[in-house]
């Protein structure tokens, strides 16, 4: 089952508006409170009762709908259908039919959704949640404490540290004020035997504290069920204490956000110099005037009408740099405005939470862009990074969800450069941002970062490639220190960067989208479809050959005898091991960097009679192709702007078309 999702909106009520989820003769089978995300909720029995009514897994799909978690795949329903009833059948038998269950539980930043979540009271009085994991393996083989490689060939989390993240996020993440908690977990195989179960949970390592149940203990006698459930000092909860656990709205502690917030704040990758540190000290003093201080709560400095701040600058500026930082810095000293990151770059994210894996309940800080609308009303402070990708609204140009940032969010700073716009239905400007703040009464503020802390610090390369593209295009020198070339061909563009990476430095080859994408998702696959192919003719000393190369991995790919990596996500494409061997795109490099960067200037973009001609016929997006020439030619352009600056000390450029190549080799001296 999933585990990332659009954050979930209000939950629907149920058919003909009534409030009841389920039959009206059960009670006990209620909708859950509206900021609850869930598929069901009620008491075990009346849950278990339902579960054999077809009807209830149609009102399931159509919950996880209204829930905003997306549309549920036929692998997800037939999961509930395989899943759900050896559990229940269990909890009965135990004699716990009367705690309360959420059946695939959502958390509020959109990083988690629980298969089951148990609710009940301890001993004390304290309430008490048991996470609940069900996988319908029977067995796996243990990589390491951290991960399993499955029967089909899928690596994936050990289930005993994966229910330990949700255990963290429920311990971190309650506010002050709220019921006391205690929180348990147990991951359920209700294929396997008890041997095969105890393989898995010898492998988590150490006393993790969540215990594995297999099928066969879930059928065996049902003394001591209810304690291998982690439920055999439970009694029911009352309605009350239902309704109160429903009511807490789930924040990062300030401990947290602390250690997090120090994380960011204090790594040299997220350093500030130059007109980063002025726009710094400017951010913060906005947010002074905007948002309550301390732990407290502390009154704002100034007005609180509310402020948006943009911020703009071209590749290497140090947008994200800034963004991070601010973001740490808001958690540390605004911790109360609730401060979150979101960017509509999926890649993006996921190294932002790569950089944040340590802290296993701090991805709720960074939701999903999907999340937009409902982090709006969750957050006093929301940090956008990338916002030129935000989708645009078909009726009023800017992005529906930004719109609703502007209007609830009391501080809002925007990150983004209007010249990385690479799709026709992205894109938002200063200027739009600028008259719906005006037009909304909220103050706007808009910074420009003009320095260059990529490509080596050279302003002039950066300079270079917007000549290049978007004026005259004008002879490289090569005086900043900047190391630009050609590369003959793409074989000879490989070998640099096979070098390269053999000296330690990350180096990475991007290229057009102009070859067709494969996405293989096969469990256990060593090799993936090698579906970029380019044509290099005869030389004076070789004979015509044929380069082919494979795009960026859709799913990691990993030896399926020893789980070793050989091609990452292609969201993690530019940082992890192996993916020098693979070709990025626009997509996955953009808002990244790395040491040495190839590019590949496919046949969508070429040099004609002294100026770019654009040529959508030869991409491979769908969403691209069907624009004319003219309406393409500024998508090319800035997608290959991105690409030829990802790279922080050295650029090596091939191009497929020999008119482009001929204005390369006028403008850049042989290396």
């Amino acid at each position: 089952m999933s585990e990332q999702f659009p954050t979930p909106g209000p939950a629907a009520d149920g058919p003909g508006g009534s409030s009841r989820f389920g039959r009206a003769q059960s009670p006990a089978v209620m909708e859950p409170a509206k900021a609850v995300a869930c598929v069901a909720a009620g008491r075990v029995g009346d849950i278990a009762a339902l579960l054999e009514e077809e009807a209830f897994f149609s009102r399931c799909a159509a919950r996880y709908r209204a829930a905003r978690f997306g549309a549920p795949g036929a692998a997800e329903e037939r999961s509930w259908r395989n899943s759900w009833p050896p559990l229940f059948a269990a909890l009965v038998r135990a004699g716990l039919k009367d705690l309360q269950v959420y059946l695939e539980y959502g958390t509020p930043g959109g990083g988690r959704r629980l298969d089951a979540l148990l609710v009940g009271v301890g001993p004390g009085g304290k309430l008490v949640l048991v996470v609940v994991e069900l996988k319908q393996w029977q067995t796996c083989r243990i990589l390491d404490e951290q991960r399993v490689m499955r029967s089909d060939g899928l690596v994936t989390a050990h289930p005993v540290h994966q229910v330990a993240a949700y255990r963290s996020f429920f311990q971190h993440w309650r506010p002050k004020g709220a019921p006391g908690l205690e929180v348990r977990g147990v991951v359920v195989l209700h294929n396997a035997t008890a041997d095969e179960g105890a393989v898995l949970a010898a492998g988590a390592g150490g006393d993790v504290g969540i215990p594995v149940v297999t099928g066969q203990e879930l059928s065996g006698p049902s003394d001591g069920l209810a304690g291998l459930l982690c439920c055999g000092d439970l009694a029911a909860p009352e309605a009350g204490q239902v309704a109160a656990f429903e009511d807490i709205r789930w924040q990062p502690s300030s401990r947290l956000l602390d250690h997090v917030g120090a994380d960011l704040t204090g790594s040299r990758a997220f350093a500030l110099v130059g007109d980063q540190q002025d726009a710094f000290v400017r951010i913060r003093q906005a947010a002074a005037g905007h948002l309550p201080t301390g732990d407290k709560g502390a009154a704002p400095d100034g007005g609180g009408e509310g402020a948006v701040i943009t911020v703009s600058g071209g590749p290497g500026s140090g947008k994200t740099a800034l963004a991070v930082r601010l973001l740490g810095y808001l958690m540390r000293r605004h911790p109360k405005a609730a401060p979150r990151f979101i960017t509509p770059s999926g890649t993006l994210r996921a190294h932002l939470l790569d950089a944040v894996r340590g802290h296993l309940a701090a991805r709720e800080l960074f939701p999903a862009a999907g999340a937009l609308r409902g982090t709006a009303r969750q957050t006093g402070a929301l940090v956008i990074d990338e916002a030129q990708r935000l989708k645009r609204s078909r009726t009023h140009g800017l992005p529906a969800d930004l719109a609703d940032v502007l209007e609830q969010v009391p501080l809002a700073v925007i990150f983004l450069d209007e010249r990385q716009i690479i799709r026709p239905d992205e894109g938002t400007t200063v200027e739009e941002i600028r008259t719906a703040a005006h037009r909304l009464g909220r103050t706007h503020h808009h910074l420009e970062l003009t320095g260059s802390f990529r490509c080596s610090g050279s302003a002039a390369y950066t300079a270079w490639v917007d000549a290049l593209l978007y004026g005259t295009p004008t002879p490289w020198t090569g005086h900043t220190g900047y190391d630009l070339a050609l590369a003959d061909d793409p074989f000879q563009l490989q070998d640099w960067i096979e070098h390269a990476t053999e000296q330690g430095y990350t180096a990475r080859t991007s290229a057009g989208f102009c070859w067709p994408w494969t996405r293989t998702r096969t469990r256990g696959a060593t090799t993936l479809p090698l579906d970029i192919t380019i044509d290099v003719p005869a030389g004076p000393a070789t004979p015509a050959r044929t380069w082919r190369a494979a795009w960026n991995a859709a799913t990691a790919l990993t030896h399926p005898h020893d789980g070793r990596p050989l091609a990452p996500h292609s969201q993690l494409w530019a940082s992890h091991t192996g993916g020098h061997q693979q070709i990025g795109c626009i997509y996955t490099a953009q808002g990244l960097e790395y040491h040495h960067a190839g590019v590949i200037i496919g046949p969508d973009l070429t040099w004609k009679n002294g100026h770019w001609t654009a040529h959508p016929q030869h991409s491979r997006d769908k969403d691209l192709r069907h624009l004319t020439p003219d309406q393409y030619l500024p998508y090319a352009l800035n997608t290959y702007r991105v690409l030829l600056t990802r790279g922080t000390h050295t650029t090596r450029i091939h191009t497929t078309d020999p008119d482009t190549h001929h204005l390369l080799q006028t403008l850049i001296r042989k290396s």
